[in-house]
């Protein structure tokens, strides 16, 4: 099976079980609904790469808020930013995978076109916060010429928008441009090697927001994570 093949019967597969998620997804968002939502966080905003982070406990001396819902897609996570951003001091977006797996639009024009409106509304209600865009992580290497034009996309949205880009394809994806098969049991999600990778790629940003206090900060600049 060609590369092609392989893409578009995993899209078929995504979609097939796409139903088996609304129930869990929708359980989620309403506890979202129904929580307080603290000021002042770092904001895991994602789908289930980021609800399965343990972030207080990858950084335990960091306010955070989990807003990762599995099966999210880039309009799903656009329409439930009400019940996730209150002025955050910095938001970690990861969205898009699911998208390309086929529970949403997986052709990468069309999708930046979404995340970009997405990302329009997060600086609109947080004008103030740090926006951190990652990009796609690899999944199988079927996936990978598809994820790196998104991400291409993504960099330019977040040098347009003020955000940083944190490329984590150098950190993730092995020689077959896969994700690296120690990271990961399922070649889509993490395992804690896996988290622990991504949250040492995320730590000097934290590290830079978080050393100057709110109100002397200046607005974020556009350009690259390292």
């Amino acid at each position: 099976m060609n590369g092609s093949a392989a893409l578009k019967g995993q899209q078929l597969l995504g979609r097939a079980l796409g139903p088996l998620m609304r129930t869990p997804m929708r359980m989620r968002r309403d506890q979202f609904t129904r929580l307080p939502l603290p000021p002042g966080r770092v904001l895991f905003l994602g789908d289930s790469i980021t609800e399965q982070g343990m972030w207080h406990e990858w950084f335990p001396s960091v306010p955070t808020l989990n807003r990762g819902v599995g099966g999210d897609t880039v309009q799903g996570v656009r329409q439930r930013l009400d019940s996730a951003v209150n002025q955050p001091r910095l938001i970690s977006l990861l969205i898009g995978t699911n998208d390309l797996g086929g529970l949403g639009t997986t052709k990468p024009p069309a999708l930046a076109a979404q995340f970009s409106d997405l990302v329009v509304a997060l600086r609109v209600l947080a004008p103030e916060s740090v926006l951190v865009i990652n990009s796609v992580m690899p999944r199988t290497p079927h996936f990978a010429p598809t994820i790196r034009d998104l991400n291409t996309r993504y960099q330019d949205i977040a040098i347009r928008e003020g955000a940083r880009f944190l490329d984590l394809w150098p950190v993730l994806a092995g020689p077959d441009r896969g994700l690296k098969p120690e990271f990961t049991a399922d070649n889509l999600h993490l395992n804690g090697a896996g988290y622990g990778a991504w949250t040492k790629a995320l730590a000097p940003v934290l590290d830079e927001v978080l050393a100057v206090p709110p109100a002397g900060r200046p607005s974020p600049a556009g350009g690259t994570a390292s």
